[in-house]
């Protein structure tokens, strides 16, 4: 069984055979919500002028903050993965080709993923290969929503509800917040079934190819052994930058009541959760926040 129904480059697997995750519609990327968000679909980023194979630093247009990738691998400063600068890709506008250097996360999945029953988490995701570091592992796709319907969305789940909505808040250097909400509780991909860990495998990157709307890409911290589970940081501390001020609410942020299974050496026990983060025009709600 292929859960991606065809739309992935490599069939997603789930174990056990005879089980499947509850139904939702499969999309390898984000999709518009009617009348309530931006439509990541829609091209708005123009396109490099390069007629080469692959583009250079020097000439490319799209290398406005400098070089996103070393031979597909995410691109470093030492051996410190700690990513923090705007990434764009070359995209549909641009004229070098497709086996340009700065095109990754468009190439979709590289290594084989399986969907699999945990003993405590519900459903999870694990590799079937070996991932080295650095390496893009998948994306987290799903509904692109505005702040007024994820908050709607939020307030109509309950205690037992799994909470998928994603909330992005990136900071500019001019001190600008974009904010972007993602749900793929009803349509969404294989990012999905990522479990929290309070030590994860994978970190995540927003990356803008042909829309400002970001891909959540997420690549490998570290080597990823066959048949490991992949997990991420549901609070986004992990290797992101955050100002200071943004520190210290974390640092007081209130500790959600579901525990948390991840099994680390440094598990705090439950699943990150901070209400003041989305605290705005008198109306409360909650979300994973990276």
């Amino acid at each position: 069984m292929d859960l991606s129904r065809g739309l992935e480059n490599l069939p997603v697997t789930v174990w056990p055979r005879l089980l499947e995750p509850l139904e939702f519609q499969y999309s390898p990327d984000h999709v518009a919500v009617g009348g309530g968000g931006p439509d990541p679909s829609e091209i708005s980023i123009p396109g490099c002028s390069c007629w080469s194979a692959s583009c250079l630093v020097s000439t490319c247009s799209c290398f406005r903050y400098g070089e996103n990738y070393n031979n597909s691998f995410i691109k470093c400063e030492g051996n410190e993965l700690n990513y923090s600068k705007p990434v764009f890709e070359c995209n549909t506008m641009c004229q070098c080709g497709e086996l340009c250097q700065n095109r990754v996360i468009q190439r979709g999945l590289q290594f084989r993923l399986e969907v699999f029953k945990t003993a405590k988490k519900g459903w999870g995701l694990r590799t079937l290969e070996f991932i080295p570091k650095g390496r893009f592992v998948c994306e987290y796709a799903g509904e692109i929503l505005d702040f007024k319907e994820a908050c709607r969305r939020i307030q109509l789940q309950t205690s037992s509800d799994s909470n998928y909505i994603i909330a992005i808040r990136e900071h500019m250097s001019d001190e600008q917040i974009i904010e972007t909400f993602v749900d793929p509780t009803y349509i969404g991909n294989i990012g999905r079934f990522l479990n929290h860990s309070c030590e994860p495998n994978l970190f995540m990157v927003p990356v803008r190819i042909d829309s400002m709307v970001p891909k959540l890409a997420l690549f490998a911290d570290r080597e990823i052994s066959a048949g490991e589970e992949l997990s991420y940081d549901y609070s986004g501390r992990y290797h992101n930058y955050l100002p200071e001020k943004d520190q210290e609410k974390l640092q007081q942020a209130n500790r959600s009541e579901k525990p948390c299974y991840c099994g680390a050496k440094l598990c705090t026990g439950f699943l990150p959760y901070d209400s003041s983060i989305f605290y705005k025009e008198d109306t409360a709600s909650c979300a994973k926040e990276t």
